[in-house]
């Protein structure tokens, strides 16, 4: 048994050596376990992106040849290029760029923007009226929580504005990654005309159209050179309330005419509404909340939870903030679930450890159990994995095997003593000796 390498020995024989390892990675695996990630989900990289491109007019044939078929030869350039998808109809192509499976995690970022760099310098070299391409790398993110905010009766400008300003409070939260603004309707201004009264008065659409465009047009006016700062010309012309929109002249068969002589400008907002959102019934707007990686869950639900009770107290009369979902609140479940078996597996084994094997042997094989854990912490936190539904689900089962080898190792070295070997001899021996072979022996 003292052939070659034997930690059991080693351990038996060099006590106080033990015993300071033993401490230092109780140590070590506590502050592990209080900074590790907690997260319902395992975080994994998403390797793939979306490219959109419009161009209004052209048919779906157009944007397969001029359009995406340029973009996916520049995509094929990337290192990790795996492939591309497209579909296209009349307008429209939509692209999805894929990386390879054995992409690296970390090389990922790069890649798109390596990506991005090469869509962008193609762009110039699109037909004229292209739109895009607009990339999209970022739709794998989680939202962690969501809010509502809403307001009986208020304009949803204003609803806007207190949302923005919700918005900018809680990503100084520490933990928030991002803060999503959805359900948003933006304003637009409507010119509503009729096709009777137009054709009556001589005008056509057009006309109002090249009037509103060129009346809205900013062109650079020069500067002024003078001994002290340079002095900036600009032209006062551009549409920036509704009264110029009404007085913009519109000039049709040799007649000038005010655009409110024919036709209607109002203020209101997009219809049809391209997202639209209620919570109870009424109208809102949500915020959503990403977690930045490798977070702790349960500290960013419990500042999240003071952040938003402070913003609610603070909210002028007719609005309201409210919850609608918390991950915290699974996270929570998850981690108590594991908590709760680990400490009732902890004290079946020490209550049986203790009965039957006495209670010298019995405080050895339940210290095996956190001790190991604590190792495992250690690894988790350096290799970068957090406490998720995967992590802590293995950690349950691992339990058993824990328990199982403990009280097969310390059995082995109690009956090799009992048959008057020394302690070094035990020892190793349980460290050179299979498990299965440790079983006929005690048997």
């Amino acid at each position: 048994m003292s052939g070659g390498f034997n930690l059991s020995a080693l351990a038996v024989r060099e006590r106080s050596v033990t015993l300071f390892l033993i401490i230092a990675m109780s140590v070590a695996g506590l502050f592990a376990f209080l900074n590790l990630g907690r997260a319902e989900d395992p975080s994994f990289t998403i390797k793939s992106m979306t490219v959109v491109t419009t161009w209004p007019g052209a048919t779906a044939r157009q944007m397969q040849d001029q359009v995406a078929e340029p973009l996916e030869k520049r995509m094929q350039e990337l290192k990790w290029y795996d492939r591309t998808e497209t579909f296209t109809r009349p307008g429209l192509a939509f692209t999805t760029v894929t990386l390879k499976d054995s992409t690296p995690p970390a090389a990922v970022p790069e890649e798109f923007y390596q990506a991005r760099k090469k869509l962008n310098d193609e762009a110039a070299n699109l037909p004229r009226g292209v739109q895009g391409p607009f990339v999209n790398d970022e739709y794998g993110d989680v939202t962690f929580a969501l809010y509502a905010l809403k307001a009986k009766g208020e304009p949803q400008r204003l609803l806007v504005r207190e949302a923005e300003q919700i918005r900018q409070r809680m990503l100084h939260v520490p933990g928030v990654k991002k803060v999503n603004i959805i359900g948003e309707r933006p304003e637009r201004i409507f010119v509503d005309f009729s096709h009777e009264r137009l054709a009556t008065l001589g005008v056509s659409a057009r006309d109002i159209f090249a009037a509103l465009n060129g009346q809205n047009a900013l062109t650079p006016a020069g500067s002024i050179e003078t001994s002290g700062p340079q002095v900036q010309v600009r032209l006062d012309g551009a549409l920036d309330d509704l009264d110029k929109i009404r007085n913009t002249p519109v000039v049709a068969a040799g007649r000038t005419l005010k655009l409110a002589d024919i036709a209607e400008v109002r203020r209101g907002y997009e219809d049809p509404a391209t997202f639209l959102i209620r919570h109870q019934g009424e109208p809102a707007l949500i915020l959503g909340v990403v977690m930045k990686e490798r977070y702790n869950g349960l500290r960013l639900g419990e500042d999240l939870a003071k952040e938003a009770a402070a913003i609610s107290a603070e909210m002028p009369l007719g609005l309201s903030f409210t919850k609608v979902t918390d991950q915290a609140v699974n996270i929570t479940e998850a981690y108590n679930e594991f908590m709760l078996k680990f400490f009732v597996a902890l004290v079946v084994v020490i209550a049986v450890s203790l009965i039957s094997l006495g209670w010298r042997v019995g405080i050895v094989v339940a210290l095996a159990v956190p001790l190991t854990l604590a190792g495992v912490f250690v690894i988790m936190l350096a290799t970068g994995r957090d406490f998720d539904r995967i992590t802590l689900g293995a950690l349950i089962l691992s339990l058993g095997l824990l328990v199982d080898d403990a009280i097969i190792i310390i059995e082995t070295i109690v009956v090799k003593m009992e048959e008057g070997r020394d302690r070094i001899f035990a020892a190793s021996y349980a460290w050179a000796t299979p498990p299965r072979r440790c079983w006929q022996a005690r048997w």
